[in-house]
Order: C-alpha cells, then sequence, then structure tokens
C-alpha cells in the first residue's frame, strides 16, 4: 500500500509526527510538489493526501492505480471532485479539526484592531514611554468592545464559537445565516437579515463557505452600509470580500478597520490593495495553524484513510 502526501510542509513542519499514516502503508512525504510534478510524485499511489496542491481531471485521469484522495484541509476545491467520482475515486476531507483556533484567531483579530497591542509594544521596545513626558501614552484610539453589537455571518461551528467568546466580553451579539435554528441563549441575541446586520454591528466578523452566491459578499455597496466606526474580519474564505473595495472603504475613512487572515489570491501578488490600505491587518492564513488544531487534523486524517481501509469511508465530499 503505497501512501504519497504531496505537500506536507504546512501541516508538518517538523513538530508532528507521520507515524500514524506510516503504520498504514508505505509512506513518501514530499514538502512541496510544483504542478509539473504532481502526476510523476503521485504514480503507484493507492493513496493520495493534498493539502493545497491541485489535483485537476487531467492529472487524475493519469492515476490509474489511485484508490483514495485524502484532503488535508476543510476546503476540497483543490481537487476536481466531479472527474474523482466519474473515476471512482471517493474524496475525503477534515471538517472540524480547527473551529476553536480559527474562533480564537477571528477574536484575536479584533482585540488588535482595538487595541493594537503590537504597535505600543514596540512603541516601547523603542524607546518611547522611556522618553515620554507622561506616565503613559498612545498612539492611535482605544475601543472598548463591552456593550457593543457583534454581527456573525455564517453561524456555524465556528460562527457560534466567536459568538460565545464576544458574549463573555459583553457584546450583543446578533447573527445572520440561511439555516437559522437553535438560536444561543445569549441575551439580546437575535437573528438579523445580511444588510440589517452591516448596519447595525460594531464589528462584522464571517464565518460562511464559499459558494458562487458568496463570492464577493462583502463589496462596495454593502461596505457602504457599515458605520465609520466598525471592523470587519475575515479569517474564513479570502474571496468573500473584493479586496480593492474594502481597501477604497478603509482608504477613504469609511470603516475603521479590518483584520484579514485570507485573501482572494493566496499568496497575494505585491498589487493587492490591502497591503497598502489604512488600518488592515493581514495574516498569512494561519487561523488554522495552531499545534494543537494541526495534531487534530493530522489525526483525522489517519481516520480517514483507516475508514477507508475497513470499507466504510468517511467525510466523503463526492459521493
Amino acid at each position: 500500500m503505497k501512501i504519497v502526501v504531496l505537500d506536507g510542509y504546512t501541516l508538518n513542519p517538523g513538530d508532528l509526527s507521520w507515524k500514524g499514516l506510516e503504520a498504514l502503508g508505505t509512506l513518501e512525504v514530499h514538502e512541496r510538489t510544483e504542478a509539473a510534478l504532481v502526476a510523476q510524485r503521485a504514480q503507484g499511489a493507492d493513496l493520495l493526501l493534498t493539502n493545497k496542491t491541485p489535483l485537476p481531471a487531467e492529472v487524475l485521469e493519469q492515476l490509474k492505480g489511485l484508490r483514495y484522495i485524502g484532503v488535508l484541509a476543510t476546503g476540497y476545491n483543490v481537487v476536481d471532485v466531479k472527474a474523482a467520482r466519474e473515476l471512482g475515486i471517493p474524496v475525503s476531507n477534515i471538517p472540524t479539526y480547527g473551529t476553536a483556533s480559527v474562533a480564537q484567531f477571528a477574536v484575536a483579530l479584533l482585540l488588535e484592531l482595538c487595541q493594537h497591542v503590537g504597535l505600543h509594544s514596540e512603541a516601547v521596545r523603542a524607546g518611547e514611554w522611556s522618553r515620554n513626558k507622561d506616565w503613559c501614552f498612545w498612539h492611535t484610539p482605544l475601543v472598548e468592545l463591552a456593550g457593543k453589537t457583534m454581527g456573525i455571518v455564517g453561524f456555524g461551528r465556528i460562527g457560534r464559537d466567536v459568538g460565545k467568546i464576544a458574549d463573555a466580553l459583553g457584546m450583543r451579539v446578533i447573527a445572520f445565516d440561511a439555516v437559522q435554528t437553535n438560536p444561543p441563549a445569549y441575551p439580546g441575541f437575535r437573528w438579523a437579515g445580511l444588510e440589517e446586520l452591516l448596519s447595525e454591528s460594531d464589528a462584522v466578523s464571517l464565518h460562511c463557505p464559499l459558494f458562487p452566491d458568496t463570492q464577493g459578499l462583502i463589496n462596495a455597496q454593502r461596505l457602504r452600509l457599515m458605520k465609520p466606526t466598525a471592523f470587519l474580519i475575515n479569517n474564513s474564505r479570502g474571496p468573500l470580500i473584493v479586496d480593492q473595495d474594502l481597501a477604497d472603504a478603509l482608504n477613504a475613512g469609511r470603516l475603521a478597520g479590518a483584520g484579514v487572515d485570507v485573501l482572494s489570491v493566496e499568496p497575494p501578488a505585491s498589487s493587492n490593495p490591502l497591503l497598502t490600505a489604512k488600518n488592515c491587518l493581514v495574516t498569512p492564513h494561519i487561523s488554522w495553524a495552531t499545534k494543537e488544531a494541526r495534531s487534530r487534523l493530522m489525526d483525522l486524517a489517519v481516520d480517514n484513510v483507516k475508514t477507508f481501509l475497513a470499507g466504510k469511508p468517511q467525510n466523503v465530499v463526492n459521493a
């Protein structure tokens, strides 16, 4: 049984173990694989695992002995799942490993926009406090979240965890979701329409999947609905936001700030307008990357393979 991992470095840069997969067959791990090398490296594999390395139909058609594809992530758009289904190859993903870490990171982005901890720490290290005439100083307005409204777009597992943290911070939580069931017991919680949510919220956090009808969900028109004092957070999917429209709103002062861990194209071109927009935090898609979350991902990837080999595949996205 040959198992090939096409791009193992991001999941496991050396602080985790591949022993779980090694116990199931002959394991071959590549740190990264360029598109031109995918078919070559995957030849002879019974089981193929990928994180972000694309597996288009023309590659899958060359892999005659391939029996299974495991995606080392929740999103599986890197695989042509339709072609895989036609070839009889099940594709499994990892749906639940990073909920706590992603929710934590969304709130971390919001807190940084409110407190600018990094900015003030660097100022102190540069000697500004030592030279200051007063006993304290601040370079930007500081914002208290208690009593403000958090609007959550997409109220699934991650959105609900963000809501739980926001409630603990004393915020009122409102949410927009296509499925409005099992409302939480937060004081003041209610469902809202998208436009209503955008206009009422002091902070908006996006936690919805990327579908054709959600691509460009946050555009110039909808950004105009938001308060000029509001913050926008996105560590879900980059294309939910039109990058240029958000940059324009920030630069014009129509929005107080934004924190994004995802962009429409990753890695971004140096010309991406959000990289130079005012009061915009951009981090390199790391919400999922705590060691705890990656360890769960590794364990679940092994479980997916085990259940496939036992004839009971789980988390199959192309059944």
